[in-house]
């Protein structure tokens, strides 16, 4: 059974794939599944879909760096708190995507799921400060990663 999950979808700039809707809602469920969050009530999250300038400028506004960034991630809930409301907010840079896509050698669907879930196990509260944080989060995104046959990111890290 799926958890009780509403996915809001918004498109703030041109040539993103049409397809990425699903995409990111199975990415999604498959990282709430393999989390060990608590859903406790009809959840949202919303998946925004923006260009390097919006990105650059929330990433200005809210963390203090005035570039652009692959993927960002606005939690409404504490930090491993019982999933229930509006969960938070997640913003893409297709520029960005693409561009680390290619230079990665790896499909931008794939490029683009991975940050997908990499920015809803921020909303959970997962992060990557400390380095043992950062290796229970990355092994994590590998499991779920695998889940959905696309393969492990930090491999060659």
């Amino acid at each position: 059974m799926q958890a009780p999950l509403s996915i809001a979808f918004a498109v703030n700039a041109e040539g993103w794939p049409e397809t990425l809707e699903a995409v990111a809602e199975t990415a999604i469920r498959a990282a709430l599944q393999h989390s060990e969050a608590e859903v406790t009530g009809v959840t949202e999250v919303s998946v925004v879909l923006t260009d390097d300038a919006e990105q650059r400028e929330l990433n200005r506004q809210w963390r203090g760096f005035d570039k652009s960034t692959n993927v960002l991630s606005f939690p409404q809930i504490e930090p491993f708190a019982p999933v229930s409301g509006l969960l938070g907010d997640i913003t893409l840079a297709r520029e960005t995507v693409a561009k680390e896509a290619e230079e990665m050698g790896i499909a931008f669907e794939a490029h683009f799921t991975h940050l997908v879930v990499h920015g809803f196990l921020h909303l959970l509260g997962y992060d990557h400060i400390e380095e043992a944080d950062a290796e229970e989060m990355e092994g994590l995104e590998t499991e779920i990663l695998q889940s959905l046959g696309i393969a492990d990111p930090y491999a060659d890290s």
